[in-house]
């Protein structure tokens, strides 16, 4: 037995006894180990313990935009934990990472969104937005303005707040219990907001949450015109724009932000993922202006809502130097021209196979329906999307399938340094595992 074999099989049984691995099978945990033990990463490669390279499809979960391996990101925490590796931010306490990222997100982001509350990651960035905007209405003299109207079909983490935001009946079957004053409407039809205002009443509402472009859900963009129609609706009823970008924003459709692609400017922006790539926790909340100044001028007291990690120190220097590199090495422009790329070839494989239907992406963030009838749409009785993601995974080329509702559906967002060389072999591995579960219907 080799050192690498006798390696993997001793960390196969300690995962099994100690790792509760997060959104997994955990019978499928035990009978059959972790389904791959990740060794090292490069780029959009990431490698497993026996040295198999696979292209990351999804940059792990939608966020590691600038790719896999910069020594930079490492060398800044390393410098930032020798010098202050953390100091907290409560009681007015401040360091200088934290201050140069709250300008520099800021400076960045659509309007006047300037006032950053910063947290560890996208979940705590769903639940303190919550808990904000209702303060916000409070300190306003409208106490009862509560209600958090989301769309079907959106994700917005896994916290007790995010958990009832989303609106993905999976996740709520999950637990007993979910938090009140939350409302879904039809993802499409803004309609169904009015009726929602109408229904709760107005004076009820504190704001509408929606990612402009759902990721979890199976990259479902929205209908032409639907965000600038919310956006108008919200201005006639006071009510605030909450716009989930954890996984749409720095770059990861073509623009910096999701937004931008509406001309929206949110009343409320969430960020996470592509703040730092994942190379360490970090999350933030960006509130517009005049936001920030009724805050300031109304609360009284304590602003009793922190987090121990926010605005770590370390964090923001590798977020400060992950947007340096977003920035210095146009990442962003790079995933609009490989994602259009991307896209385009993925288009082809309608006419190249049976069974591809619908194709849809906006930058490196995509989606690709699997039909059992290309010009009706008719989906198979039995799902095929986990088979071509399984297929795809064995050739080499991670990816995700999502089958919630009536959806078969393989979702792609991969790093935003992708070549037109990965862009090939994507498509190459995903080409053949289609055609190889094809053959077998």
């Amino acid at each position: 037995m080799s050192n690498n074999e006798a390696l993997r099989q001793e960390l196969v049984e300690l995962d099994k006894k100690y790792f509760i691995h997060p959104t997994s099978s955990l019978q499928d945990q035990q009978e059959k180990g972790p389904s791959i033990i990740f060794d090292k990463a490069e780029g959009v490669h990431v490698y497993d313990l026996n040295g198999k390279k696979y292209i990351e499809g999804m940059a792990s979960l939608w966020n590691v935009n600038i790719g896999y391996g910069r020594k930079e990101l490492a060398e800044v925490a390393k410098e930032q934990m020798e010098k202050c590796a953390y100091v907290s931010s409560f009681t007015g306490f401040s360091n200088e990472p934290a201050i140069r990222l709250a300008a520099k997100v800021a400076e960045m982001t659509p309007g006047d969104l300037n006032g950053v509350f910063f947290t560890s990651g996208g979940s705590e960035s769903n639940d303190s937005a919550y808990k904000l905007v209702r303060h916000y209405w409070k300190v306003k003299g409208k106490p009862e303005k509560t209600k958090i109207i989301a769309r079907r079909r959106a994700y917005h983490g896994v916290a007790s707040g995010s958990t009832s935001a989303t609106g993905i009946e999976s996740f709520h079957e999950f637990t007993t219990s979910l938090a009140p004053g939350f409302v879904h409407i039809d993802p499409d039809d803004p309609e169904d907001f009015r009726r929602a205002i109408q229904e709760e009443g107005a004076d009820t509402i504190a704001a509408f949450l929606t990612e402009p472009i759902q990721g979890a859900g199976g990259v479902n963009f929205p209908k032409e015109g639907y965000l600038q129609e919310i956006r108008k609706i919200c201005d006639e009823h006071d009510i605030l724009f909450i716009a989930d970008e954890v996984i749409n924003g720095f770059g990861r459709t073509g623009k910096m932000f999701a937004c931008e692609h509406f001309g929206i400017v949110p009343d409320v922006l969430l960020l996470a993922k592509g703040i730092s790539s994942g190379y360490i926790q970090l999350g933030a909340v960006v509130v517009r202006e005049h936001i920030h100044q009724d805050l300031i001028k109304y609360s009284k007291g304590v602003l009793m809502h922190g987090f121990t990690y926010s605005g770590h120190p370390t964090a923001c220097a590798v977020g400060l130097k992950n947007i340096e590199i977003l920035e210095s090495e146009n990442m962003v422009e790079n995933s609009r021209v490989m994602g259009e790329l991307l896209g385009s070839k993925l288009k082809e494989l309608q006419n190249e196979t049976d069974i591809v239907g619908e194709v849809r992406y906006l930058g490196l963030i995509g989606a690709i329906e699997i039909v059992k009838n290309q010009e009706t749409g008719e989906r198979f009785e039995e799902k095929l999307s986990g088979k071509v993601v399984a297929e795809a995974r064995e050739r080499g080329l991670i990816l995700r399938n999502v089958t919630y509702w009536e959806k078969d559906t393989i979702v792609y967002s991969p790093p935003l340094c992708m070549t037109e060389q990965d862009v090939n072999d994507f498509v190459s591995i995903l080409k053949e595992s289609i055609l190889d579960i094809q053959k077998s219907l």
